[in-house]
């Protein structure tokens, strides 16, 4: 027997809602599936290039979906994060990962690449050597000196020029509005007449903007990793810091314990060597065998990478070891992970590009140095040993060829019916305090809280957490008050 019995068989059937003529052809298609593995089916769905000009241009967007094994509720479509995630990727090599068997019982289970991203219509910048120069390379000058910011600025500003001849008109349309647009329209093309949706990380800021703009037609909609939608990227870089040196400092509390810790004394003095090591890298990079080197900011990717999982937090007592011995291999390994790039010198997707890309349309961004020194600063004292190198984030978008119009608040998504918002109390990507500030925004918002370390909680953390994901999109059960789990 065919493993592949997808439900509806070999096509999906549009809602066919009524909706604006010029957007008809894109609301109204119908979906090819074609198998891709067991009880899996892919596909590429079009929308407008411009969702405020839709005889401008299309793009496609891929889709995966592993069609439930028993009483199907409907889909329920999945985002990873990033930005610059592929849900395409997400759901074809990590399902049991990204969903609990309960919710691939009961749903067809969508993966999709957003645009910009992946296999969709995609940002494209620079080939494999021109990324290893932007990622890995090193600038010369001072940190925070005149010199070493035009540095910086001028590798920021020819990325963006390689971006916008290489993507072309695409590179302007790839804000997350456009792409909640996106996520109505798969909705609609997939027969659904609501939106059930798992968004973890970025993918809370998707699933927000959508109950925003498209309140009457959330369903259920669990937000995972909350991102606060009306903090600024200087807020957000502040955040993260501080929620990346708790993380590094919980790792240090629990390495002191085990005989094989790397680091002696106690987290403040090994807090201390970390510090002055990256220090030194930052004036003395290390070499890898490869011929790359290993300065202050791959370093930083290097100890940030296995900070996001408890599960990973071993591979810090190698990187510690190694850099401390003065090589640089594993810190280029753990750095490689982190970007997607595989031994060969290849990378995997355009992730960084779609991240950058689709950040810079998506936050505002000044080009006062006074100010960009001044926050560095605040960002510096704030977590001391990580802190330092996470400044001056605006060099990044200030010169993008598509300025930002994005303008950060708070998402209310009024008439919207309960949205989960799940936080962990250790998470050091997208910290507590923004779960609780997006459920306070969110008229409809609901707080389930996971006191741990990790990044995101559902079907990583523990039961509590995961009964209560579950019963709400199976059941539409809306706990009654945090569970606290």
């Amino acid at each position: 027997m065919n493993p592949f019995t997808p439900q509806p068989p070999h096509t999906s059937s549009p809602t066919n809602e009524q909706v604006e003529p010029p957007l008809e052809r894109f609301y109204h298609q119908t979906l090819t599936w074609e198998q891709c593995g067991d009880r899996m089916g892919c596909t590429t769905a079009i929308a407008p290039l411009d969702w405020d000009d839709p005889d401008a241009g299309e793009v496609e967007l891929a889709l995966v979906r592993h069609v439930a094994t028993g009483d199907r509720i409907g889909s329920l479509l999945v985002n990873p994060g990033g930005p610059g995630g592929s849900g395409y990727d997400f759901i074809t090599d990590s399902l049991d990962y990204a969903v609990g068997q309960a919710l691939q019982e009961r749903f067809d289970i969508v993966g999709f690449d957003p645009r910009g991203v992946g296999r969709s219509s995609a940002v494209a910048c620079l080939d494999a050597a021109g990324m290893d120069e932007y990622l890995y390379g090193i600038t010369s000058a001072e940190r925070g000196s005149d010199e070493w910011i035009d540095e910086v600025r001028q590798a920021q500003t020819d990325f963006g020029a390689a971006c916008e001849r290489n993507t072309g008109p695409l590179l302007a349309e790839v804000d997350t509005v456009s792409a909640a647009r996106d996520l109505d329209l798969l909705r609609a093309v997939l027969g659904d007449d609501e939106l059930n949706y798992l968004g973890y990380s970025y993918g809370t800021f998707l699933g927000a903007t959508y109950a925003e703009l498209y309140p009457e037609r959330a369903g259920r909609l669990v937000l995972d990793g909350a991102i606060d939608p009306s903090l600024s990227e200087h807020e957000v870089t502040i955040g993260q810091a501080i929620g990346f040196e708790q993380a590094l400092r919980a790792y240090l509390e629990s390495c002191l314990a085990a005989a094989d810790c790397p680091f002696g004394g106690s987290a403040d003095s090994a807090m201390g060597e970390i510090s002055r090591l990256i220090a030194s890298l930052d004036q003395s990079p290390l070499q890898g065998s490869d011929g790359r080197l290993v300065g202050a900011d791959t370093f930083i990717t290097a100890i940030v990478y296995p900070l996001y999982s408890p599960s990973a937090w071993s591979y810090l007592d190698d990187l510690f070891d190694s850099v401390m011995l003065g090589d640089a291999d594993f810190a280029l390994t753990l750095a490689d992970g982190y970007n997607g790039r595989e031994p060969d010198g290849t990378y995997l997707d355009n992730s960084t590009e779609a991240f950058i890309s689709i950040n810079c349309l998506d936050y505002e961004y000044q080009d006062d140095v006074a100010v960009m020194r001044e926050r560095a600063a605040e960002v510096a004292a704030a977590a001391p040993v990580i802190g330092p190198y996470f400044g001056f984030g605006d060099l990044s978008c200030i010169d993008w060829p598509v300025p930002s119009e994005a303008v950060r608040q708070p998402i209310h998504a009024e008439g919207a019916p309960p949205i989960l918002v799940v936080g962990t109390t250790g998470d050091p990507a997208t910290p507590y305090e923004w779960a609780v500030s997006l459920a306070d925004q969110l008229e409809s918002g609901v707080l389930v809280s996971y006191d741990g370390e990790g990044h995101t909680a559902y079907n990583k953390s523990n039961a509590c957490v995961n009964d209560a994901v579950e019963r709400f999109l199976i059941d539409g059960v809306v706990p009654a008050e945090d569970p606290h789990c």
